[in-house]
Formats: C-alpha cells, structure tokens, sequence
C-alpha cells in the first residue's frame, strides 16, 4: 500500500490548530482536538445542524454572522413574548442581556457586538417605536422609529441601519410602505417600497438593501425590491412567493430560506438579478424563523414547523457551493 508521503511526496503536518489559510486538498493532524482534519472546496450548497437555541422561539429578529450570530426577542407562545437574547459561537448558544422590551415581530441588524433592535409587537394589535443598541453584553435605548411598526425587515449596521416596510400606523394592521433609516441615534425617513407589505426579509447594507417576500393582505407576495440609499427599484422575483422568512447576504448575493404559509424549506439565491434554487434545502421545514450571515455562510433559526404549532429553537448552518470548509477523517 502507498504511503500519503509516496503520493503527495509530503508528510501530514502536526498543527496545533487548524490553518489559517487553507490549500485545497490540505491534510493535517489537530494535535489539540487529536482529529486528522482536511480542507475541500464544497460543489453544491447545503445545511447542516447547529446547536438549539436556549430559549425555543418564532418571530423573533437575528445579527450577526454564522459564527458570531445574536438571536433576541420572539415569541414562545401564543401569549407570551420575550426579552432573552442569545449568542452563537459556530457550535453553541449562550445567553446574553435581555431585551429591555419583550416582543415579538421584531426587526433588527448589526454584529453580535454591535446590535440593533427596532419596532415589534409588544402585546396583542399593539405596535411600539421602540429601538434597542446592543453592545455585546447590555441593551441600551436608541432612538424612536417615526412609525411604530411590527413585522418589519432590517439590515445594515447600528450606524447606519434600515427598517424596512411592515405593518402598523393607522390603523395598526396597515401595511407599511415606508422606510427609514438610522444614523446611531436617530431615524429618518428614506424612500418607499414599491409594494407595502409586511413579514417581509431583508439583507445588505443602508445604500445597497434588499427586500424581498413579504404578505399585502391579503396576497403572499416573491417581490423583490433594490434600495440605493434614497429609492427603491425592481428586481427579480423569488421562485416561491411566501412571507415570514428568514434572509441572509447583501444586495448582490443575498439567500432567502423558509417561510410560509405553507411551512417550506427552500432555499434560493439572489445574484443581482434573478433568483435561482440554491443548492440544499433545509432539513426543517419553518416559517417565522430569523436569519443572518452572508449568501455561502448563513444561519437560520428559531421558528415554527407547523401553523398552529410549538416554537422551535432548531439552528441550521448553510455552506454555500464553492465554499472552503474543514472536514473531520473519521473512522469507519
């Protein structure tokens, strides 16, 4: 039998963490987690199982990135809205500072360390303005919404964040067309969605957002739409119409996942243009679940599997095609 040394004309380096740039085909042995490891580049997009959140939830607002993500707020009964927050590292959720406003229907953007938290329901047909800036270990007030609103998309920074449509005004069940934007301390009124709607996701930055999904009351709508930082522009239409999901990425590699009403699991990908079945689906089906990440490194969490149905705390971790990832040799 050939050696690896006869075959590649190298030995297997002896590391004691994985390195930092990768070679594609690279063999080595972690002599911390005493595993031989290699890298590869996948072929096809999929998701795989992350650690459950704490605290089982739907409609509530995610940050952050695949490795450094911030769930908070939702709702883990029909009558009971939350404060929690939690923290995932890649593997695990911990908890972090509550909320000072349980709700749920709640909106946000930014990084673990420097969240935001905006509008959501709070009770029964009741809207608040309210925003919350996280930094890491604590929420502190931000400045008010001019519009309170509920099952609104986010996306950007907690300096330059962007609430998009929703639902509320008057009467509190009006969808909302409106968008404003976030300096760090106070919103101001940006350009208006072509379609007002609700439960709708977001992705990217404040001058380059994308929204997409979305319900007008009383139709289910795939519409998507492009902000440049002062108007909103068509884009292309998601393949599966639905509201309630979750979104990931930017204007011109965004990922849109779950949502209702029929409870689905698909995945799709947004290149710019047009939307396209991403590869892999995930493993449970669910609406009013968050998101976040980027279009090759996106979680999904929370949410329910059935309507009307328990809230799950069910994490999934999706790797895009063309991605470097680090497998485990395992015995057989």
């Amino acid at each position: 039998m050939s050696t690896y040394y006869q075959i590649f004309g190298g030995k297997v380096n002896v590391l004691s963490s994985d390195p930092a740039n990768f070679i594609n085909g690279q063999v080595w042995y972690n002599s911390t987690d005493k595993v031989i490891k290699y890298n590869e580049i996948t072929t096809a997009g999929a998701w795989a199982t992350g650690g459950n959140l704490n605290t089982a939830r739907n409609r509530l607002g995610g940050a952050g990135t695949q490795t450094a993500g911030l769930a908070f707020g939702g709702q883990t009964t029909v009558t009971v809205t939350v404060k929690a927050t939690e923290e995932y590292n890649g593997s695990s959720w911990t908890a972090g500072g509550n909320l000072a406003t349980a709700r749920m229907f709640i909106a946000g953007c930014g990084t673990q360390t420097s969240g935001l938290a905006f509008g959501g329901e709070p009770g029964p047909a009741t809207d608040t303005a309210k925003t919350e800036e996280y930094n890491g270990s604590a929420w502190t007030a931000g400045g008010n919404l001019n519009t309170a609103r509920d099952g609104s998309a986010g996306c950007g920074t907690q300096t330059a964040g962007l609430a998009i449509g929703g639902r509320g005004g008057s009467p509190s069940t009006s969808r909302v067309a409106q968008t404003e934007e976030y300096n760090g301390s106070t919103w101001a009124i940006g350009g208006s969605l072509s379609v007002a709607r609700s439960f709708l996701a977001g992705a990217g930055t404040q001058t380059a957002g994308l929204a997409f999904g979305g319900g007008t009351q009383p139709s289910i709508v795939g519409a998507t739409e492009e902000y440049d930082g002062t108007t909103w522009t068509a884009g292309g239409t998601l393949g599966t119409a639905r509201f309630l999901l979750g979104g990931a990425g930017i204007q011109t590699a965004g990922l849109a996942f779950g949502g209702g009403p029929s409870i689905s699991a698909a995945t799709e990908a947004y290149d710019g243009t047009s939307w396209t079945a991403a590869g892999g689906t995930l493993n449970t089906a669910r609406s009013d679940l968050a998101g976040c990440g980027t279009q090759t490194a996106a979680l999904a969490f929370g949410g329910v599997t059935a309507v009307p149905g328990p809230a799950t705390g069910v994490t999934e971790e999706y790797t895009g095609a063309g991605t470097q990832v680090t497998r485990t040799v395992t015995g057989s």
